[in-house]
């Protein structure tokens, strides 16, 4: 096909993206919750249950799911499984949740897979008219059509959220992962840790292998009596398997994992903060369950291959050099903590000035009061999402936690970073300044299009 011909293609399946993309926005929002598995399980009931095609690595927790998952996928494909995955939010384009083989399946094959599942999400919606299909039940309906159609040898799934009623929970996963439990989506999850684990260990099947990762004493408690009572295996971070020794480096940290089946030393991991090595813990005891059943340590040169190659965009993911500007996804107290334990720990700024905007549904107060020993100053913000917290109401609390002279206001992101850029190199010492732009995904998938890293 001529060159012409091929971007004339190109630009008519972008353009239908958008149009997917727009009947898709149009629907309930992912902070719109009706919990139950009913519409869901009557459309894969109409596609044929193509959930059941290929096994799965069911994959749930408060922080780190995607990095967890991401990682995961990258082990399997070392080891020449052909895989699918399925993660949420996405940064940029709807088409970054369904991936087949580590990459977004394409603008023409999302839309194809959009044409598909339509006429029976119609069916659907017709069933159910006082609670018709979500946004994101629609995109799980879609992501395992396209890996049963594709086919997957395995496919690694991101809960949503919660667990035992997330629209992804159709599956049995023969493996499940549980990673730290912290307190997000109370309104849907309860207001404690147990409550929290009690949904979340709705993943944990009959006769699966079940990876957990660190937990609190009162989460724990609750995914092992779960696992117990539905005959689930289990494997426990800091028991059967986890991060043994590591060293910060250069681009990354180098770890020493204990995994289900031996010893893997000497793993450079590219990727930055103590939490993403317990991520990588995690990872590799799920992809020995499903390579081996956790009784065989897998071929280390492979492993660390393929985790020297993890990525995990929009994580501490360096877009900007002179001054360095970071941008990070924590929206919450607990990713917070993890993020400020990071960045203390891997770069030496002075000074750190960051870029916040948070959605009003999220503890403001709480990230700022985790941050708070790691930032010098703060410029607080709005991003493109309506639900963004007024940067007027979040200034106020911002001010309550790092003192009001450590903090200025800006009404759009842009003004923002420029804001932060001008304090950081205005105080810098020795060119060591950092700016750092966190709060919620969507503040870091704006800031990441602002400064070039993301799709064009």
């Amino acid at each position: 096909m001529p060159a012409a011909d091929r971007r004339a293609d190109g630009a008519a399946a972008s353009e239908t993206l958008r149009e997917v993309e727009a009947a898709l926005d149009a629907r309930w929002p992912e902070q719109r919750i009706a919990p139950s598995l009913q519409r869901i399980a009557a459309l894969v009931d109409l596609l044929g249950d193509p959930q059941r095609a290929y096994p799965v690595i069911h994959v749930t927790g408060t922080n780190g799911k995607t990095s967890t998952a991401r990682m995961i996928d990258t082990l399997l494909r070392g080891f020449g499984i052909r895989t699918g995955r399925f993660t949420s939010p996405h940064l940029d384009s709807m088409t970054e949740r369904i991936c087949l083989d580590g990459e977004p399946i394409g603008d023409q094959r999302f839309v194809d897979t959009w044409a598909d599942v339509a006429p029976y999400v119609e069916v659907v919606d017709t069933t159910y008219p006082d609670t018709p299909m979500s946004y994101f039940e629609v995109l799980t309906g879609m992501a395992y059509a396209a890996f049963a159609d594709a086919p997957v040898d395995v496919a690694v799934v991101e809960v949503g959220m919660g667990g035992t009623w997330d629209a992804t929970n159709v599956v049995d996963g023969a493996v499940g992962v549980v990673t730290p439990i912290g307190l997000d989506h109370a309104d849907y999850l309860g207001d404690t840790l147990e409550a929290i684990a009690a949904e979340k260990a709705g993943i944990l099947k009959a006769e699966q292998t079940s990876i957990l990762g660190v937990q609190d004493v009162a989460a724990a408690t609750v995914l092992l009596r779960h696992a117990a009572e539905v005959g689930a295996r289990v494997a426990r971070e800091g028991l059967e398997f986890g991060v043994r020794h590591r060293d910060v480096a250069v681009g990354g940290q180098l770890l020493a994992l204990q995994g289900l089946g031996g010893m893997y030393e000497d793993v450079f991991l590219p990727l930055h903060g103590e939490h993403q090595a317990h991520n990588a813990a995690c990872a590799l005891a799920a992809a020995e369950a499903f390579l081996g059943g956790g009784s065989d340590r897998l071929d280390p040169d492979v492993v660390r291959t393929a985790l020297a190659g993890a990525t995990s965009p929009g994580r501490l993911e360096l877009v900007r050099r002179s001054p360095s500007v970071l941008v990070d996804a924590a929206h919450n107290p607990h990713g917070a903590a993890a993020l400020a334990a990071a960045v203390g720990e891997s770069f030496g700024f002075a000074p750190l000035i960051g870029v916040v905007a948070v959605l009003d549904t999220k503890d403001a107060r709480g990230i700022f009061a985790a941050l708070e020993p790691v930032l010098d100053a703060v410029v607080v913000t709005q991003n493109s999402s309506p639900r963004s917290l007024p940067a007027a109401d979040l200034a106020a609390l911002a001010a309550e936690v790092l003192g009001p002279d450590r903090v200025e206001v800006a009404a759009r992101l842009d003004d923002a970073v420029e804001a932060a850029v001008r304090l950081a190199e205005g105080e810098a010492a020795l060119g060591g300044a950092g700016v750092l732009v966190t709060g919620s995904v969507i503040t870091a998938a704006d800031a990441r299009r602002l400064l070039g890293a993301g799709r064009r």
